[in-house]
């Protein structure tokens, strides 16, 4: 990879400096703690921070990144996914060895509780569900919430409940020891799209309908930088951003409000040279690849992924011709930043060099 690529992926891997605030900044155990006697009141807490101590140095000695598992495919029967299993294995083996080859098996950098903080948690089935927003992750988590037994159905689940309910556990509300147990044991999965198809989905869905958070937040502070003279009605309520502007924004190092997981590299979000994700998803194949997931969980019979567009339902589709009609306002120079600020994620999940 060039350069700048490899920087960026030597941010997710390089091997990190001893912070104790991996743990400190989850368990709040006083430092006076660890010398108060042992029948003191203090005494739990003196057990809790001796713990986590513990749980630290563990986290510390484990072998980044995790071993990658054989998938469990004791109950599928028959033919009928040995497509789509085929797909899956090829991927799987894609990524692994794209990791091997620039990962370096390096330690993680990152905060363990930040690392983890989109992984989405189904104890009953024992599934991880990494979210990648614009490839399928509402219907995901409403698969997620019938599987957890909150929910009878996945079409009767309104869009805020999905987002809003707090019905979902996310692995970094665990402890150290939690984390660590569901990391190794249960199935991790991570569904992915074309990072350009995935950047003009998100700025559609976002910028071009009412938008109570993305326009007055985003939408004010990119008009205000990157258009001349904007009046000061379109500055106040930030609507109408033009995707060449939302580029511009992209692109920008000092970009004026920060990054958002809508189009955050999927690299930046999930990890996956570090998690070693069980299952490959794609949102180009999604309802053949979440289905095969759901037999292999061993899920309800009767429980389909849904295919139902969740927002802005009578909008097209965003696919290869939409994403052209968006790419053809910009220059060859800026199209070509947009796949270097997303080159890990072609290169992590086999994607096609777009049209640059």
């Amino acid at each position: 990879p060039n350069k700048d690529a490899q920087q960026a992926f030597g941010n997710i891997t390089n091997t990190p400096k001893r912070e104790n605030h991996l743990y400190t900044g989850k368990y709040s155990g006083d430092a006076q703690a660890s010398t108060e006697k042992t029948g003191s009141p203090n005494s739990k807490l003196y057990k809790q921070h001796r713990v986590t101590k513990s749980l630290f140095k563990k986290f510390n000695q484990i072998t980044w990144p995790l071993d990658a598992r054989p998938l469990n495919k004791s109950l599928i029967r028959g033919d009928k996914w040995k497509k789509t299993d085929a797909a899956q294995e090829k991927r799987r083996a894609f990524l692994q060895d794209f990791c091997k080859k620039y990962g370096g098996g390096n330690h993680a950098q990152s905060h363990l509780f930040h690392m983890v903080s989109r992984i989405y948690v189904e104890d009953r089935h024992k599934i991880l569900y990494c979210e990648v927003p614009k490839a399928g992750c509402s219907n995901w988590k409403r698969i997620l919430m019938v599987l957890n037994g909150i929910a009878s159905s996945a079409y009767n689940i309104t869009h805020n409940a999905v987002h809003y309910g707090k019905h979902l556990k996310k692995l970094d509300s665990f402890d150290l020891k939690g984390i660590y147990t569901r990391l190794n044991t249960y199935t991790k999965a991570v569904f992915v799209r074309d990072p350009m198809e995935r950047l003009v989905s998100a700025f559609r869905d976002k910028f071009e309908h009412p938008n109570s958070y993305y326009h007055p937040v985003f939408g004010k502070a990119i008009i205000k930088k990157y258009r001349p003279n904007a009046c000061e009605e379109k500055i106040n309520n930030g609507s109408g951003v033009k995707f060449k502007e939302f580029i511009r924004y992209l692109l920008d190092s000092h970009r004026p409000v920060g990054m958002d997981i809508h189009w955050e590299r999927v690299s930046k979000l999930c990890y996956p040279c570090l998690i070693n994700y069980d299952f490959v998803g794609k949102f180009e194949t999604l309802e053949e690849d979440a289905n095969y997931f759901l037999h292999l969980i061993g899920a309800p019979r009767e429980l389909k992924f849904p295919n139902f567009k969740d927002r802005h339902s009578s909008d097209e589709r965003t696919n290869a011709d939409v994403v052209r009609q968006y790419l053809k306002d910009l220059s060859n120079m800026e199209r070509q930043l947009i796949y270097d600020f997303y080159y890990l994620d072609y290169l992590m999940f086999n994607y096609t060099t777009p049209f640059v």
